[in-house]
């Protein structure tokens, strides 16, 4: 097999985190793995997680059709259906890097265009542990109108709320690495906007739900990436409102889809079921696959 010439390079910062950020946009369906605010959110949201991952760019004559990203044994990858062989090279890089034969891929269902290569390198698929759905609405037909709790405000993150914000988030996913200083780097990454970051706030002023949107404009797509709500403010039904208030927040600023990536498990439904509630619906899977032992 042959490809088109190519250049590698190891990330090296922002400016590499923006390639790989076109080509998802470049690439990007609703069933797509990787949305642009994905990217940002993953590499800002641990402070000093820089040297737990590894990642390689793959460069042809129109520019970035190929990155890899690398942690610990576990890898993500894009690459351009155009060069789909490019994702050979990714997961020889990916091999030499992680020798260890418990290697594993993840890819969704809807990015066949991977499927070979996983194939000819030993993939294999596993249905172990957990899973995603990849899950799309409609933004300009039937999105409900947010009605908080009584007592509760909806509202958009400002400059004075970074320190409650973090609060929210580290109760509602606890343990979690997130600080302040790791969500200033969040906000302060290309595509963030404070408009599309929502909290309900409590009575007391506290932060007791949050859900942040990330605006790709090529594709108009936003992106649900993270939402949650502190344990002693859960089932009134806040999650639900502080999405809708952001989902309408997009649809102001020009989205028309939106997407979000629960768990599709067993063992974790109540996401799912949220975002069905607010009418989203399936279109993709994320699908693990594992190195086959050799022998």
């Amino acid at each position: 097999m042959t490809t088109v010439p190519f250049d590698r390079r190891p990330y090296a910062g922002a400016e590499d985190l923006r390639e790989m950020q076109d080509l998802a946009e470049r690439l990007w369906t609703p069933g797509a793995t990787w949305h642009v605010g994905d990217l940002a959110w993953e590499r800002f949201q641990h402070p000093g997680g820089e040297h737990e991952w590894a990642a390689m760019l793959w460069d042809v004559d129109c520019g970035t059709a190929a990155w890899g990203w690398a942690d610990a044994g576990h890898l993500s990858l894009l690459a351009d259906p155009a060069h789909a062989l490019l994702a050979d090279e990714v997961l020889d890089w990916f091999a030499a890097r992680v020798p260890d034969p418990a290697r594993t891929v993840t890819v969704s269902s809807a990015e066949t265009h991977l499927f070979p290569a996983l194939g000819r390198h030993g993939y294999r698929r596993t249905d172990e542990g957990p899973f995603f759905l990849h899950m799309v609405m409609d933004l300009d037909h039937g999105l409900p109108e947010p009605i908080p709790p009584a007592g509760y405000r909806l509202r958009a993150v400002g400059d004075g709320d970074v320190a409650a914000r973090v609060a929210a988030h580290r109760a509602a996913f606890h343990p979690s690495r997130v600080t302040v200083e790791s969500y200033q780097a969040v906000r302060r990454a290309w595509p963030y906007r404070p408009d599309l970051d929502w909290v309900a706030e409590a009575p007391d002023g506290s932060a007791a739900a949050f859900c942040l949107v990330w605006l790709d404009e090529a594709n108009r797509a936003a992106r649900i990436e993270p939402a949650g709500t502190v344990p002693g403010h859960r089932r009134r039904g806040l999650a639900r409102a502080v999405c809708l208030a952001a989902l309408h927040a997009a649809r102001r600023a020009g989205a028309r889809r939106a997407v979000v990536s629960p768990r599709g498990d067993d063992a974790h439904p109540v996401p799912a079921r949220l975002y069905r509630s607010l009418g989203f619906r399936a279109c993709a899977r994320s699908l693990g696959h594992r190195a086959a032992l050799s022998g």
